[in-house]
């Protein structure tokens, strides 16, 4: 088995550390450990592995779904890895919208095939007819990412239920990486609670601002969370005890943290419109705190523009490359709103220098 190396976290490798300002960072603004209680007691393994069963039992909730349809994870991107060796493990077919995040594509790619199907620019809309076109008997799941990263495009509830139908009726699973639906002033059903073959992945990573607990959860249905669950005994085991008893009270006072979030993300949302349009640039208008924004006048590709950023200001941003659309970087823009301002003036500097 052979997987893709991870463009975006080698670039963050390459760079990041040694940079002044992360305006490629995908998630909003990160909470502080001083909100929190920070004791869980004793620091054994959660059990059972899968998760605390009332804990399971309110993630659940939201998705109409018991607690043995809920699995705890090491963040989404272990219950995206755990769905895949359940959904196509056995070399099945896996059909994936793009652009998307990598490892939605190249996980799937590493353990079966894989047949993509574009989002259109600009407004990046999906033709379901090309969805079901894609779909072969051998297909094991459909994948979405939605609200999308890198676009920010939210795909629409009769678009969703579309996409679910034609994989349902094929015997596919239809699994969504929902990590910024909670983000959005009016959130979706989440694919989970649509039906038999419905599959969500989420964590307390992206809209909470709480990264650093690498918590979240996979729900679906039995068979699907099970065969996870039979993968993580030879990930993790369990979840982490201190993300766990984090992620609780996080969830338990969400209406506030959520509240906050979907504020900063607004402003600095309508901040970087302005910088966006000021330089004749376009994007998407994006849900979530990430933009796709095209490549300035006088560079090459956006991995160019994104280097002379770096080395010139210090100031990180994600070339499009990582994503598939050398004529684009993703911005982010849910860190704190001083800390934006003052990357956007570096890179205004720089676009004076080379205009």
């Amino acid at each position: 088995m052979d997987v893709e190396p991870f463009a975006l976290e080698r670039w963050f490798a390459r760079f990041e550390h040694d940079a002044d300002i992360m305006l490629a960072e995908s998630g909003i603004r990160s909470l502080d450990a001083a909100r929190f209680d920070r004791d869980p007691g004793e620091l054994g393994y959660v059990i059972p592995t899968n998760g605390d069963p009332a804990f399971r039992e309110t993630i659940g909730d939201r998705y109409d779904r018991p607690a043995d349809e809920v699995l705890f994870t090491c963040g989404a991107q272990e219950a995206n890895l755990l769905a895949f060796l359940a959904l196509v493990g056995r070399g099945d077919h896996a059909v994936v919208v793009t652009p998307t995040y990598q490892s939605l594509v190249s996980l799937p790619a590493a353990f079966g095939e894989v047949t993509t199907v574009d989002l259109t620019p600009p407004e990046w809309d999906l033709d379901v007819e090309a969805v079901k076109e894609a779909i072969r008997p051998e297909t094991g799941v459909v994948v979405l990412n939605n609200p999308n990263n890198p676009t920010g495009k939210y795909l629409d509830e009769s678009t969703v239920e579309a996409v679910y139908d034609v994989a349902a009726d094929a015997g596919a699973y239809l699994l969504c990486d929902e990590v910024y639906r909670l983000l959005a002033e009016a959130p979706l059903p989440p694919v989970a609670s649509l039906g038999e073959f419905g599959v969500s992945t989420s964590s307390v990573t992206k809209s909470y601002g709480l990264a650093g607990l690498r918590f979240g959860w996979l729900a679906g249905p039995r068979e699907v969370v099970d065969a996870a669950w039979n993968w993580k005994d030879y990930t993790t085991i369990s979840p982490s005890q201190f993300g766990q008893h984090l992620a609780r009270q996080a969830i338990e006072s969400e209406n506030d943290i959520l509240a906050v979030n979907r504020e900063l993300a607004a402003e600095n949302r309508a901040i970087t419109r302005e910088w966006v349009e000021r330089h004749d640039l376009s994007w998407f208008d994006p849900v979530g705190v990430n933009g796709f924004v095209t490549v300035p006048e006088g560079f090459d590709s956006g991995e160019s523009f994104c280097r002379h950023v770096v080395e010139e200001t210090g100031v990180v941003l994600a070339p499009g490359e990582a994503f598939g659309h050398p004529d684009r970087f993703r911005i982010g823009f849910g860190l704190a709103t001083d800390e934006l301002e003052a990357g956007l003036a570096r890179v205004d500097a720089l676009l004076a220098r080379h205009g």
